[in-house]
């Protein structure tokens, strides 16, 4: 077992016991990487479009990983960043931990990517990449896309990150979902692509979700719907969920050509 992998099970061991979510630690669960390239104002929107659909997701396809979803714009985001999300999703830590050294010896990624990754400060094509890891929850064990959705070229998505407080109430808004919230999702056409508990970010404990819609009208309607559902009523009064979340980031996006999602 080598010394990275050791470290990943002894973060997820604490961020369980932190948390009370045991689940967390189960070998096996699905992972994701969110990984935000934040163009900046001379970001180079071009060249990483081309060095993720030519390089990066075939590269990641021949390693059986799969799907990976790339999205862009933020109709919500008040700083006005540009911004491309790419949704990377993992079996398991084994599989993620691997990634980036099969990437090394890969020739045919490394060829596509020659141009990208020769690049120098004055040429970055963006002013940095954030990234944070998640875990696949109880409620929505790993990442689906619905048949059809990629046929569909008017749809939109929505990537919310909901922050609590501390562990503990993290840990109550991760068993609210579990409890209950997805089915009332799915009842008022609230399609989830994935949802994980954020195990690494800037902003734990945290979750976040990505949800998928025919159009922004569709949207805007499924959580109307979702706001007046009897049993959301229900769910939400519940005492011990009052408090849960302290924040929230909303971005409503759409599907890169190549996106797999």
């Amino acid at each position: 077992m080598n010394r990275l992998f050791r470290i990943l099970i002894v973060l997820f061991g604490g961020f369980a016991l932190a948390s009370g979510n045991t689940s967390a630690a189960e070998p096996g669960r699905q992972l994701y990487e969110v990984r935000t390239y934040l163009l900046g104002e001379n970001g180079d929107e071009a060249a990483i479009d081309a060095y993720l659909s030519e390089a990066l997701l075939p590269a990641l396809k021949r390693q059986g990983i799969g799907p990976v979803g790339v999205l862009s714009g933020a109709a919500q985001d008040e700083s006005g960043v540009r911004q491309i999300v790419v949704v990377i999703p993992y079996a398991n830590a084994d599989q993620m931990l691997a990634s980036a050294s099969k990437l090394a010896s890969d020739e045919t990624y490394r060829a596509a990517a020659k141009d990208y990754l020769a690049r120098g400060p004055k040429q970055a094509a963006y002013a940095r990449v954030r990234s944070e890891l998640l875990v696949a929850m109880d409620c929505w064990t790993e990442a689906k896309v619905p048949a059809g959705t990629l046929e569909n070229q008017e749809r939109v998505y929505e990537l919310r990150l909901y922050e609590s407080p501390n562990e503990r109430l993290g840990a109550t808004k991760v068993d609210m979902f579990n409890a209950g919230e997805v089915p009332i999702f799915l009842d008022c056409n609230i399609q989830p692509i994935f949802i994980g508990q954020a195990v690494i970010g800037p902003q734990t404990p945290s979750l976040t979700y990505l949800t998928v819609y025919p159009s922004d009208e569709a949207r805007l309607e499924a959580w109307k719907a979702f706001r007046a559902h009897p049993d959301w009523k229900i769910l939400s009064a519940e005492a011990k969920y009052e408090g849960t979340v302290s924040h929230i980031d909303k971005f409503v996006m759409v599907a890169k050509t190549y996106s797999e999602m």
